[in-house]
């Protein structure tokens, strides 16, 4: 059992051995009772080191199987058997002893650790739970629900064993979930031993890893307490704490982890233990701390748990060899079946399911084979699409959690619905129970009606004469009454008159009143102390006294003043009065008479009698005077009122007297009244009893009126809902099956695609009708779980329509787990984001400055969480929420976010979404969150597409349709309302169900909606057509713009910088379908939208390419186009990316003529299983000529093709035929396919328009430039900011610019600035943070622009690429456009350097130079074997080096031509050439060019390629515009079949580069034929044709035959090996192939790739690297059998007379045998001096019969770049079309000689294959010519072994 890759841990050692004995000491002498339980332990323990670690069944059963049989091979028959029984050894089995209050004080109480054996689980499984109940009661907010079945208790036996040995350090290999943190928890809990996990924060790192490691170090040393330190690989934040986990497992210590001050402190905490524990041992400080180690060795158990998924834990393992070492391993194997069932059984026994026992039994078994079947799925998904998916036990757990909540809300509704429903009929029986009843009481109530009828016209009469006498007292009230009446009218009119006069009088009382209430008491006091009083004073006193009718003593004049002398002493007796001030206000106005006016009248008319007199000389009694005179005043209105009022008194009189006769009439007609209201009460009991009975008669018919309409009217209800009722009974009795249908659809089906969501359905649905569990036959679960209304809102929030949309909204909704959206074209984050915007979303990201923050608040404010763009790695901060570890105290829900407790609002809601296209998460991660494919589907992105064309077309339309949606949703919801109303009505009457009036009007309103909604729904349904109709007709713009996005995403895979974002696309698509041009008619309409559309998404996305890739999106674009409208076939687009690729040309029918190339025979061979072609190769056999004639056409595209073809084929078949006869020629034919296909702009090469890109972006937007070599756009982009006055910026980017460039952007942002960031490839992570600049870029001045620069780089963010406008700006192809941009940098000032007349010529010979050896680099291997970036350093260095030439001339030596050839040719240009041949070439032309010849006057470097004679630079760009627009080869020294060979590998490389591109989980096209059974089929054919393998003892044998261990035999041997393990590698890869294709084992990595690249026609990586490379699987397996051939001819039937070069694995090896070989022929030669030598002979290889004496023959070259004159032997020019020219037999020979080889000879290189690099390269053969060397080293000849 030796260790591979798949099992790198099966390795075993000393420890390994010392753990089983350790683990056999561990029990008692007690236990070991029989030689029956010793070899039980034995097999246990060995079991439990050795074979715990292996990955499968099959090796445990090998190891059982040797285990026994070693047993009986040393021990005998009858240990053997004793071998063959397996018991597990455990120590916690036994109790505590029952505490007898005797017990000392160091009694242990604890329960004794007894190393037994179990014979059964039962008991065990007792036991554990009582653990895990203790462990629950003491760890709160930690609980476990353990199931314990079988596996499970195994692996708690196996981690209690080893943490229960001193320093027993374990290792759990296992996915996510299986239990291995549990499982280690509680063994440590049943240990005694504290559980140690660190807890990971963002900020966590080594430092703090190194202090958890200290204080565990501290807890398990000083305290001796037993640890269990927990370590899984989620917690490996740095891969350094490894290295410390490593250090303590190899050796038990880190060293330099304390320092001193903690050593000295833990020293003297440990010395009195030490003391005590061992007093013989020396007190030091060096023992005490070693003291301390040893106890935490054994008191430390390290248990890691780790993820077998993935590289790293092989990489870590290997990297860190303690953890295999120091650790026992156990490998969690998968749950098995009854595992699962056994799981499902706990959780869901007590459940309850409305089902049958075995029904219930059944479904338990079925979710555990629906895990089972999902498990196969994920290895299914990878091996097909190579998308990773993965179950865990806790996708197991997940599932039955959903299952319980659905099933509980099912349920309950449909138990709620059913009950409603029940209700209802049975109150429509009791109406119809009602009717009969009603019937007879009817019947009787009529004859009790006529005789109260009678009665009551009995008492009529009377009660009518009693009326009559009553309204006579009535008319005489009523006379009384208006007499009275007009009394009061009358005393009204009189009463208002006197109240108008007294109002005028009422301002003036008014001031008096305000006047008076300024005299206080005090005031009058003042004045009657004065005893000389002002004169005015007393005067006033006088007035008042007066008006008061006080006793005045006779009036004299006096003698002062014109005034009755004043009576002060009179006035003082008034004032003292202390009821002064209130007689003031309570006098009695109405006495006052004509006498008293007339006695005031001297005083009020004296001239200062005024207020303004008495406020200057009264003071504060001032009041008095103006109180005086309004007295007066007012008896002057009220004399002309009194009358009135007395008037007024004698109406009143008169008004009582009337009022009496009144009273008395009312008496009597009150009498009179009760005398009627009695005859009245008498007839009224008399009506109300015939009324009663009448009411009850008419009840009595109104209640079979509405029991009539009821039943009527609800007889369609009654029916439906009796059926109904039916159907939720069904439902029910189905709901077991349909929930558990339902809830495998929410755990399972996110991860994967359409197809494979479709499969896993119908494979459950086979195991629910397999295991009988009721379920409903098309189960539609989007609608079982979601409700139409809450569709339709998804609809509004931009969620698209398509069937798979609305599967991952209902799994974002309703799946347990929070949801993790692989969503690359942001659509679902889109929807999610609309969904949520009434919520108050919170938007953030890992990377995040306030990512904490953010979710914190989000948790303590229940708001919804989004984290976006993602990688495949989460922060472990998320872990606890993810997993819904949530601690409830009370009703606050709880959760751990790192070290910290946060509590969970309500609200709360977390999604994660990426942008990754197809990441590859960890199984925990799948385990935590429920993971949905959001990645946009064809068929959706074009439903989307269809609703915004038809929103703009015809946006009447789409308005109709979707008012038509919402009408429908809204005419049935009201339909369900008035049913939910009707039921719920009738469930809420108390009492009889016809008695209730408003039940009628609910029944007359339903039924009257329901006629109506009905219509509306018929009418509804017809408009829907007719609409689908019409939206149909731009159903092509739809699918249109879906393959242009497409296509698009594809083209990341050619270059991972072509990431284009869905939003862009969408915008193009608007764009195009507003802005072309309008038509009347639809199909003008659609066919200017699809023109505009195409051209303009072709044009974006053309900018954004590299030239080599342009041609090839326009091909794809076309190809794809025409496929889906079925011009192209599946089989007919990869029969034209490969050929006949992958056929083999020893399998298929010989070529019929010699002239025709192999791989042009097997493309025709392939071509004739096309339908069109079937007869091609008989007619190609019959009209060789014809064939002949067409082919060696310069372009075969523009001539007739024979046979009837150019005719009867189309221009994409003519494609097919040309790619296959005429490679070269398929770019020429694609050009025409295109120009028929989508018309001849596509053929036209777009400039790049700095400008317009400018006006398509704003502020928001980054410009992105790809760079290649000499495309720098920052002098464009810096002149076009000078020409608008834009400030600009600029800063190239490297290591410590990130700060810089930070405070530069912020500046730009602010200012409006452009800003140029180069080279951003050099700094990836501030890339990041320049996406979440300008995706916040609010604020930002709309002037700013960011402009960028890089490179190609894998890891570039792809959220930056996709919000970018990305350009290219590459330098133009061709000599002309060369050597113009060449001149664009020169000015006039260089020009006019120089006086030297050489000087302009010189300079244009080097730009001319300059441009070739670049432009050869587009020949390939022709060119250059190594394709160097010549830039534009090396032509400014090599300028200024002629210009300090000529500056440093001397006029009578000239020009030193030798010095300038070897500056150019060894040192500016050849500086960067490492080929020896490459530098030849380079000398080649430098020797050719630049010498006397190059200053004369008629020196061209080809035909039309002069020396211009300029003086200006307009003169020069005159010159170079005259100069041909296209190339030929031979201008660059190649022969015109050079440009051949480019057209070749220029289309080779587009056909690969799309092949490599297309989907790999296609089939055969139209055959249905899979990838897989194709391959399989090849697989089958190549494994039936390999050779046998070579026997060692037979070649050895043969070997010998041949003389032994000769230096040629030698090589055979070497080569034979070779052979033999590329045969020994391809017979196990197509055997495991084909058992992987089977299904017998696992599809790895390797194999899937051989798969892909069988399918391609390409030879597998695996392969190549120890064989040979091949442009297709075909040529190489036939190479394989030819080579084989050779070996075995030459190894079993001698040595051959014509080697095959080709077939040699190292042909330098062969030729160095053939030298040593000669060598030893010679005495006295050494081996160092002696070469070979070559003779080209006439021969071919059948003409050679014999060995030559010496040397060797060989045969298979071909000559590249020449041809070979077959009569003289010498190089001559190719011929056309020849492009690889076979060589006759060669004979190389070796010669002893140390003189140079003769120059005349031209030197041509070999190489084994058309890659002419030093890894091919074999050595050299000497050729004649006639024409010179350098004329074949400027075509680039050379010898090749293989041109395939």
């Amino acid at each position: 059992m030796l260790p591979t890759p798949a099992k790198f841990h099966y390795v075993f050692n000393l420890r390994d051995l010392s753990r089983i004995w350790l683990g056999m000491i561990g029990t008692q002498a007690s236990v070991i009772s029989s030689s029956d339980t010793t070899i039980d332990l034995w097999r246990h323990e060995l079991s439990r080191v050795m074979s715990d670690r292996f990955i499968n069944d099959v090796d445990k059963s090998w190891f059982d199987t040797e285990l026994v049989t070693t047993v009986g091979k040393e021990l005998g028959d009858e240990y053997e058997e004793m071998a063959k029984g397996i018991r597990y050894f455990v120590d916690f089995m036994r109790d505590a002893p029952e505490p007898t209050g005797e017990e000392g004080d160091d009694a242990d109480m604890e329960s004794p650790k007894v190393y037994e054996p179990v014979d059964d689980f039962d008991p065990v499984v007792a036991r554990l739970t009582t653990f895990q109940d203790q462990y629950n009661e003491i760890l709160r907010g930690l609980s476990m629900d353990l199931v314990f079945f079988p596996d499970a208790i195994i692996n708690l036996i196996k981690i209690s064993r080893i943490i229960r040995n001193p320093g027993g350090n374990m290792m759990l290999v296992g996915v996510g979930g299986s239990g291995k943190q549990s499982l280690t928890k509680l063994a440590s809990f049943i240990a005694g031993y504290r559980t140690f996990q660190i807890t990971l924060t963002r900020t966590y790192n080594t430092s703090n890893f190194v202090e958890d490691i200290k204080l565990l170090f501290r807890t398990t040393g000083v305290t001796g307490t037993g640890a269990t330190f927990l370590f899984t690989d989620q917690d490996i934040k740095e891969e350094s704490f490894l290295e410390y986990i490593n250090n303590v497992l190899a050796g038990g210590l880190i060293t330099s982890l304390y320092t001193r001050e903690e050593q000295k402190e833990i020293i003297a905490e440990l010395m009195p233990t030490l003391k005590r524990e061992s007093p013989k041992t020396p007190l030091t400080p060096e023992n005490t701390f070693s003291f301390f180690l040893e106890r935490v060795r054994a008191n430390l158990h390290i248990v890691l748990c780790f993820s077998p998924v993935g590289e790293k834990f092989r990489s870590r393992a290997l990297k860190f060899p303690g953890l295999i070492s120091g650790c026992t391993i156990n490998w969690f194997q998968p749950w098995p079946i009854d595992a699962l069932v056994s799981v499902a059984n706990h959780s869901l026994k007590s459940f309850p399911i409305q089902c049958k026992p075995e029904v219930k039994t059944n479904l338990f078994e079925t979710m555990a084979a629906v895990q089972g079947c999902v498990s196969d799925a994920c290895s299914n998904y990878y091996q097909r699409f190579r998308r990773s998916a993965h179950v865990t036990p806790k996708s197991f757990l997940n599932f039955i959690s959903s299952y319980k909540a659905v099933y509980g809300s099912k349920e309950k509704e449909i138990e709620e619905l059913g009950k409603r429903m029940q209700a209802g009929l049975s109150k429509l029986n009791e109406a119809a129970r009602a009717v009969d009843i009603l019937k007879k009481e009817l019947a009787v109530m009529e004859k009790d009606l006529a005789l109260a009828s009678q009665k009551a016209e009995e008492v009529l009469i009377d009660v009518t004469e009693r009326a009559r006498e009553s309204e006579k007292i009535k008319d005489q009230v009523r006379v009384s009454k208006e007499k009275a009446e007009i009394i009061v009218a009358e005393i009204e009119i009189e009463k208002g008159e006197a109240e108008t006069k007294l109002a005028a009088a009422k301002p003036a009382l008014d001031e008096a009143e305000e006047a008076l209430n300024t005299v206080k008491p005090a005031n009058i006091a003042t004045v009657r102390k004065l005893g000389k009083p002002p004169h005015l004073i007393m005067r006033v006193m006088d007035a008042t006294m007066i008006l008061f009718r006080t006793k005045l003593p006779y009036i004299t004049m006096d003698p002062t003043v014109p005034c009755p002398t004043p009576s002060w002493g009179e006035a003082l007796k008034v004032m003292s009065s202390t009821t002064f001030l209130s007689q003031l206000v309570n006098f009695g106005k109405d006495e006052i008479n004509d006498e008293i006016v007339e006695l005031l009248e001297p005083y009020l008319t004296m001239e200062d009698y005024n207020m303004s007199t008495a406020k200057r000389v009264c003071g504060d009694v001032a009041g008095l005077l103006c109180w005086t005179k309004a007295m007066s005043f007012f008896f002057g209105v009220n004399k002309e009122v009194l009358p009135l009022k007395i008037n007024l008194a004698f109406q009143e009189a008169r008004l009582n007297s009337a009022m009496k006769d009144l009273e008395n009439a009312e008496t009597t007609l009150c009498k009179k009244e009760v005398e009627l209201k009695k005859v009245q009460l008498m007839y009224a009991n008399a009506v109300k009893e015939k009324q009663k009975m009448s009411a009850q008669a008419g009840s009595c018919r109104k209640k079979m009126s509405a029991a009539t309409t009821l039943i009527n009217g609800l007889g369609g209800e009654k029916v439906r809902w009796t059926q109904q009722s039916k159907e939720f009974k069904q439902q029910l009795a189905k709901l077991v099956g349909d929930t558990l249908l339902a809830c495998s659809f929410l755990a399972y089906s996110g991860p994967f695609n359409q197809e494979f969501r479709a499969e896993l359905m119908k494979s459950w649905k086979e195991l629910i009708e397999e295991k009988s569990i009721p379920h409903t036959a098309n189960l539609q679960i989007i609608k079982m779980l979601i409700k139409d209304d809450e569709i339709s809102e998804w609809a509004l929030q931009s969620l698209p329509t398509d069937n798979l949309s609305l599967q991952n909204a209902t799994i974002v909704t309703k799946a347990r787990s929070y949801p993790l959206l692989i969503d690359p074209q942001g659509q679902g984050k889109n929807w999610v984001i609309a969904k949520e915007s009434y919520n108050d979303m919170q938007v953030t990201n890992l990377n995040h400055k306030y990512f904490r923050t953010h979710l914190e608040d989000a948790l303590s404010l229940g708001r919804p969480l989004l984290i976006e763009d993602v990688e495949e790695e989460l922060d472990p901060v998320l872990d606890n929420l993810l997993e819904k570890n949530f601690i409830k105290q009370g009703k606050i829900i709880k959760v751990m976010l790192g070290d910290q407790e946060k509590d969970i609002a309500d609200g709360f809601n977390l999604m994660i979404t990426t942008k990754l296209p197809n990441p590859s998460y960890s199984p925990e991660i799948s385990a935590r969150c429920a993971i949905i494919d959001f990645t946009v589907t064809m068929k959706g992105l074009e439903d989307q597409l269809l609703g915004r064309v038809i929103r703009m077309e015809k946006s009447d339309l789409e308005t109709e349709r979707v008012q038509l949606v919402e009408d429908v949703l809204e005419n049935k919801a009201t339909m369900k309302n008035l049913e939910d109303s009707l039921l719920s009505k009738l469930n809420s009457i108390q009492g009889s169900l016809v008695d209730d009036d408003e039940l009628i009007d609910v029944l007359q309103e339903t039924k009257r909606t329901a006629t109506d909604v009905s219509k509306k729904l018929k009418i509804a349904e017809e408009t829907e057509k007719k609409i689908n109709a019409a939206r149909e007709e731009y159903r092509a713009v739809a699918t249109r713009g879906s393959i242009l996005y497409f296509l698009i995403v594809e083209l990341s895979k050619v270059n991972v910088m072509y990431q284009t974002a869905l939003r862009q696309i969408l915008v193009l698509f608007d764009n195009s379908v507003m802005r072309s041009k309008p038509s009347q008619s639809i199909s003008k309409r659609i066919a200017i939208i699809l023109d505009y559309l195409t051209k303009s998404v072709w044009r974006y996305t053309n900018r954004g390419l590299y030239e080599k890739h342009k041609f090839l999106f326009t091909l794809l674009l076309a190809l794809k186009i025409d496929m889906n409208i079925g011009r192209v076939t599946f089989n007919e687009f990869f029969l034209f990316l490969k050929g006949g690729a992958s056929l083999d040309l020893n399998s298929v029918k010989p070529k019929p003529f010699k002239w025709m190339l192999d791989v042009v025979w097997l493309n025709l061979v392939e071509l004739s299983k096309h339908p069109v072609f079937r007869s091609i190769l008989t007619k190609v056999t019959g009209a060789e000529k014809e064939w002949k004639r067409w082919f060696d056409a310069d372009a075969p595209e523009e001539e007739d093709i024979p046979c009837g073809y150019q005719e009867s084929l189309d221009v994409f078949r003519k494609l097919l035929l040309i790619r296959s006869w005429s490679p070269d020629r398929t770019l020429a034919q694609a050009r025409k396919y295109i120009y028929d296909s989508l018309g001849a702009d596509f053929l036209e090469s777009a400039v790049l328009d700095l400008e317009a890109m400018i006006e398509e972006c704003d502020n928001k937007v980054p410009l992105i430039c790809l760079l290649s070599i000499g495309s720098d756009p920052s002098g464009q982009i810096e002149a076009i900011a000078k020409g608008r006055a834009q400030e600009y910026r600029s800063l190239a980017l490297g290591q410590g610019q990130e700060e810089i460039a930070r405070k530069m952007i912020t500046e730009s942002r602010k200012n409006g600035y452009w800003m140029m960031l180069q080279n951003c490839h050099l700094c990836l992570d501030f890339c990041d943070e320049i996406t979440v600049t300008m995706l916040t870029s609010r604020g930002s001045h709309t002037n700013f622009r960011l402009w960028l620069t890089t490179e190609v780089n894998k890891k570039f963010p792809i959220g930056l690429l996709q919000m970018s406008l990305k350009y290219t700006n590459e330098p133009p192809q061709g000599i002309r456009a060369s050597i113009r941009r060449t001149y664009a940098d020169i000015s006039q000032d260089t020009l006019d350097y120089s006086n030297q007349p050489a000087w302009p010529t010189m300079l244009y010979a080097v730009a001319f130079l300059h441009t070739v050896v670049q432009e050869r680099r587009k020949f390939g291997a022709l060119g250059w074997n190594i394709p160097y970036e010549f830039n534009r350093a090396d032509f400014t260095a090599s300028v200024q080096f002629v210009m300090n030439h000529l500056d440093e001339l001397d006029p009578k030596r000239g020009i030193s031509w030798q010095t300038v050839q070897f500056m150019l040719g060894e040192v500016q240009y050849g500086g960067r050439v490492t080929d020896d041949y490459d530098k030849r070439l380079l000398n080649t032309f430098t020797s050719v060019w630049f010498n006397n010849d190059l200053l004369t006057a008629d020196f061209s470097f080809y035909e039309g390629y002069a020396i211009p004679e300029c003086k200006t630079m307009e003169e020069y760009n005159e010159f170079i515009t005259s100069m041909p627009l296209q190339d030929i080869p031979e201008v660059f020294g190649l022969h015109s079949n050079a440009d051949i060979t480019y057209q070749i590998n220029t289309a080779k490389g587009i056909l690969d580069q799309i092949l490599a591109v297309q989907p790999k989980e296609g089939g055969g096209g139209e055959t249905g034929e899979s990838r897989e059974s194709i391959v399989g089929r090849i697989a089958k054919d190549m494994l039936q044709k390999l050779p046998e393998d070579y026997s060692p003892h037979e070649v050895k044998e043969a070997i010998e035959i041949l003389g032994g261990m000769l230096p040629m035999n030698i090589f055979l041997r070497q080569e034979i090996d070779r052979m033999q393990r590329i045969l020994t590698l391809l017979r196990r890869t197509l055997s495991d192939l084909g058992m992987a294709i089977e299904g017998t084992i696992i599809m790895s990595d390797d194999l899937k790739d051989v798969l892909d690249n069988m399918f391609d026609a390409k030879v597998p990586e695996k392969w190549a690297k120890i064989s040979w490379r091949s442009s297709t699987i075909g040529f190489w397996f036939t190479e394989l059998l030819e080579r084989d051939t050779q070996f075995k001819t030459w190894c079993f039937k001698g040595r051959p007379t014509v080697f095959w070069m080709t077939g040699f694995f190292n042909p330098q090896g062969f030729l160095t045998a053939m030298r040593q070989e000669v060598t030893r022929a010679h005495k006295g030669w050494a081996l160092d001096s002696v070469i070979c030598q070559n003779l080209v002979t006439r021969f071919s290889k059948e003409d050679i019969v014999d060995c030559p004496p010496e040397g060797v023959y060989i045969h298979g070259l071909f000559l590249e770049g020449a041809s070979l004159d077959q009569r003289t032997g010498k190089l001559v020019e190719s011929k056309p079309k020849v492009l690889y020219e076979p060589m006759p037999v060669i004979y190389i020979y070796a010669i002893n000689t140390t003189a140079g080889k003769d120059s005349k000879l031209y030197e041509s290189p070999i190489y084994r294959k058309p890659g002419r690099t030093g890894s091919n390269y074999i050595g050299s053969i000497d050729f004649e010519s006639d024409l010179s060397p350098k004329h074949w080293a400027m075509r680039g000849v050379a010898l090749l072994c293989d041109i395939k």
